[in-house]
């Protein structure tokens, strides 16, 4: 066999198993953003069961308070229905409201007395803070794997694969500001 033949052979089948070896890779990255994804997905419907529990154990105790307890459930609904959809911006949207109207619901709930002696109300606070802090947690895992997911989908020549194969860039779950502003209590209380 002439040795140019033979060198081209060899240098097209490095190609070859050097672009395989990049799609397995952005294989590998995505499944890890969708594995990252039902980690919060898990915490998320464990958040949206207990969350009517704490509603109704609220509504036991607080009689004035009908329009806090209606935002919970709002933002509940909301995020629900962003989770079910897969839509990870209005997941972001709705989340930010939901952890607003839970910070009021617990900030109220101070001026109760009965309601924060109650067992039930601690161990639903207890359990939503836990799921609270477990959501922070993977959304970070999940953050971090759509970063590499994404970097490596625009790096030459990670692109070329990734272009002609369909991988698209995932989103990030984003909270907006609002969620890192503390809870007006005057407002609450005014």
């Amino acid at each position: 066999m002439d040795p140019f033949w033979l060198v081209l052979l060899v240098i097209v089948t490095l190609v070859i198993l050097y672009g395989i070896f990049i799609y397995n890779n952005l294989v590998r990255l995505k499944h890890n953003v969708s594995r990252a994804w039902s980690n919060i997905d898990v915490l998320l419907k464990q958040r949206h069961d207990e969350l009517p529990k704490l509603v109704e154990t609220c509504k036991q105790h607080m009689e004035y308070e009908q329009q806090t307890l209606e935002r919970v459930m709002q933002a509940r609904a909301a995020v629900s229905d962003a989770r079910e959809k897969g839509n990870v911006k209005a997941l972001g949207q709705a989340e930010t409201q939901m952890r607003l109207g839970l910070g009021n619901l617990f900030a109220v709930a101070e001026a109760y007395p009965e309601l924060r002696a109650s067992e039930s109300f601690q161990h639903l606070h207890n359990r939503i803070s836990s799921l609270e802090s477990g959501i922070a947690d993977r959304r970070e895992y999940y953050n971090d794997s759509v970063n590499h997911h994404n970097i490596r989908i625009e790096q030459f020549p990670d692109i070329i694969v990734a272009k002609r194969l369909g991988f698209s860039p995932a989103t990030l779950l984003e909270f907006e500001e609002a969620e890192l502003k503390d809870v007006n209590m005057k407002k609450l209380f005014g």
